[in-house]
């Protein structure tokens, strides 16, 4: 099996779409539909890669970066926060608090996203 990508989304319909587009590239993925299921998925499943929405119910994406990052078994995880917050002051807090890429939606194509998490997890 090829390596495990942790999709943290509330919208069902792009989880789909994103977990259809890894699978097809022999990714396996787990979804998770808020952000304290996302922590509970991180610490269970250990995946390669987490691709990290920010506007989460129950624990938003600022806060779940923060937490994973002051886990020592999850802050190795790289979390490629993908949002359609674009400003400037979202971008930054996101790297700060450990985030190796921060893609907004809707300026790239699902296909260019995938190529951009391949680029962390190698093929």
């Amino acid at each position: 099996m090829g390596k495990k990508i942790l999709i943290i989304e509330d919208d069902p319909l792009l989880v789909k779409m994103y977990q259809t587009k890894l699978t097809l590239e022999g990714l396996e993925t787990i979804a998770a539909y808020d952000g304290e299921e996302g922590l509970v998925m991180a610490k269970s499943k250990k995946p390669d890669l987490i691709l990290l929405d920010l506007m989460l119910p129950k624990m938003d994406g600022f806060t779940f970066l923060r937490t994973i990052k002051n886990d020592s078994r999850l802050k190795r995880i790289p979390v490629i926060v993908f949002s359609n917050l674009a400003q400037s002051s979202d971008i930054e807090e996101a790297k700060k608090l450990g985030a190796v890429e921060y893609i907004v939606k809707a300026h790239l194509t699902p296909n260019e996203i995938v190529k951009r998490i391949k680029n962390f997890i190698g093929d």
